[in-house]
């Protein structure tokens, strides 16, 4: 009989990852609400960070199940108000939960074909109606006024597709060992470890704000040749970030990007994706978007057109974008020179766009703001952020400032500051 996906890892390592998820991820503080958002299969991953949460002083915490057999039978079946709907006590649970100062943490994982039979049209549907009913819990997240962590656990069909040539079995080792290399839960102190991973980011971060680019200039022989504007006064984040009360955390595990948001109308030219986009449970190949004055204006995916078409064409803030990350092709996770087919690992081996809403954060004193205010500042709106990876082994980074000299920031997709 095949091992289940968490007999193919030790105990040892997976305390230690839930671990990470609520000391270094979402930092819970005595007394405080966790969340854990977490698909039934993942029973055991989730019990784990529930009693790590409560060793840490959380004073209750919510297990907040989904099912994707559940999700997939209602994606089929419901009717059509029922997709376009997305209730008020869903709405309402989100609002008490951030009334009481929660932190969320989110298991992730692909499965790959569980909804190879749903309408891609009704997925689009249903997303659109929570997340405009969600939209005040979206705008918490993004400003980091609540604290959350995306970590992410292997599934056999994951596994496989990244490692299709071994047994079930051998692939899901392989994931798990990924996995854990990427979020340094397999050293022997993973809190540490992260501590000075940390440390790494800043020096950086503090170079590019204190710089002020007016734009960055991005170029490889797979032809992208695009120019990101900046706004005034925009600031890079990456590693750690604070919430209101200067509290520390990390919203996703792993992470290597620093990232700020663009000018809404200054991105121009063309960018041609290098790894393959992630969208609906579907895989969109060889996707390339044009850009004038800040708005896609064309846009093609070699597979996928239809889904990369929904993306964009949600609401009118999917046409722009609302983050530009840089990323070293050079990190541990991306020497690991793997192709994950999961957004969060395959944006942080390498520069990567973000299409959609742009985070308050990104901007001097950017929470405190109006949404008038951003808006006049540059930055985007939108219901979604998708991001698409488009860094190379030959990209290179040139920050403009006008009467000022260009300055390389990356060659060859690895960081030169």
């Amino acid at each position: 009989m095949m091992k289940g996906i968490y007999e193919l890892v030790s105990e040892e390592h997976l305390q230690k990852y839930a671990e990470l998820a609520v000391r270094i991820g979402v930092n819970v503080q005595r007394n405080q609400l966790v969340v854990i958002h977490s698909d039934l299969k993942n029973v055991t991953f989730a019990r784990l960070i529930q009693t790590a949460a409560y060793e840490a002083g959380a004073s209750n915490v919510v297990m907040d199940w989904t099912d994707e057999k559940s999700t997939q039978a209602f994606y089929i079946h419901a009717s059509d108000d029922a997709i376009d709907h997305f209730p008020d006590w869903q709405h309402t649970r989100f609002k008490e939960w951030d009334d009481a100062g929660a932190a969320y943490i989110h298991i992730i994982s692909e499965n790959f074909g569980v909804f190879k039979d749903v309408s891609p049209e009704r997925i689009s549907r249903f997303q659109k109606a929570f997340r405009t009913k969600l939209e005040d819990y979206y705008a918490k997240i993004r400003s980091h006024k609540v604290r959350w962590c995306l970590l992410a656990v292997p599934s056999f069909s994951w596994a496989a597709k990244v490692f299709p040539y071994v047994s079930k079995e051998e692939a899901v080792q392989s994931l798990w060992q990924a996995i854990l290399s990427g979020a340094r839960a397999d050293g022997t102190n993973a809190i540490k470890d992260w501590e000075n991973h940390d440390q790494s980011f800043e020096s950086r971060k503090a170079f590019l704000n204190d710089r002020q680019f007016d734009a960055l200039h991005f170029t490889n022989s797979r032809g992208t040749d695009l120019i990101v504007g900046m706004p005034n006064n925009h600031v890079f984040i990456g590693g750690g970030v604070t919430d209101p009360q200067g509290i520390q955390f990390f919203p996703n595990i792993p992470t290597e990007e620093i990232f700020s948001a663009p000018h809404k109308d200054k991105v121009n030219g063309k960018l041609v994706a290098t790894k393959p986009l992630v969208y609906e449970g579907r895989v969109l190949y060889d996707v390339s978007i044009i850009f004038q004055d800040g708005r896609i204006t064309a846009y093609d995916a070699a597979t996928g057109q239809e889904a990369l078409q929904r993306l964009i064409e949600t609401d009118e803030g999917s046409h722009y974008l609302g983050e530009i990350a840089l990323a070293s092709n050079h990190s541990p996770l991306a020497q690991a020179n793997m192709l994950f087919y999961n957004t969060l690992f395959d944006e942080n081996t390498t520069c990567h766009i973000g299409i959609g809403n742009a985070s308050p954060s990104n901007l001097q004193h950017g929470s405190n703001l109006s949404e008038k205010a951003l808006k006049e500042a540059g930055l985007n709106t939108s219901l979604l952020l998708v991001n698409v990876a488009f860094g190379t082994e030959d990209m290179n980074v040139v920050g403009m400032k006008e009467g000022s000299a260009e300055v390389l920031l990356m060659k060859d997709g690895d960081f030169q500051f």
